[in-house]
């Protein structure tokens, strides 16, 4: 596996997204609102490193709880995996409980994920293989 991005919960994404870019980041693409987990989801990049501005748009968004825990934080590392099934289970047999089921992710080309947590690592996202014609980066 290989890590795809860092998820930042952020409660105003275009104000973090400044802040980021501030420091160098480039956006790598628009913004996408993502229905099935309310959330508006923005990726950007520096020196390799690719972060993901994730922020909740409706009270029973997946992060809304999380936001008034953490407030502005990183929360999630997401690993892109060669083979979804055999990484999801050895990461399950491995002590990561599954949050939820894999489900497209409209910000990443429509390719399924699936949220993880483990109990000395926090919370972990796992990412399915990119078709060889999907083309898609972020």
């Amino acid at each position: 596996m290989k890590i795809h991005h860092i998820g930042y919960l952020v409660k105003k994404i275009e104000k973090a997204a400044a802040a980021f870019e501030a420091m160098g980041y480039v956006r790598e693409g628009g913004m996408t609102h993502d229905e099935y987990r309310k959330v508006d989801i923005l990726f950007l990049e520096k020196d390799g490193y690719r972060i993901e501005l994730v922020s909740p748009y409706a009270p029973d968004s997946v992060v809304a709880g999380l936001i008034k825990t953490y407030k502005n934080a990183p929360y999630h590392i997401c690993y892109e995996t060669e083979d979804f099934a055999a990484e999801l289970a050895a990461l399950e047999n491995g002590g990561c409980v599954r949050m939820d089921e894999p489900a497209p992710a409209p910000a990443i080309g429509g390719r399924r994920v699936t949220f993880l947590m483990h109990a000395a690592m926090g919370m972990l996202e796992l990412l399915e293989p990119c078709a060889p014609d999907c083309g898609q980066e972020a």
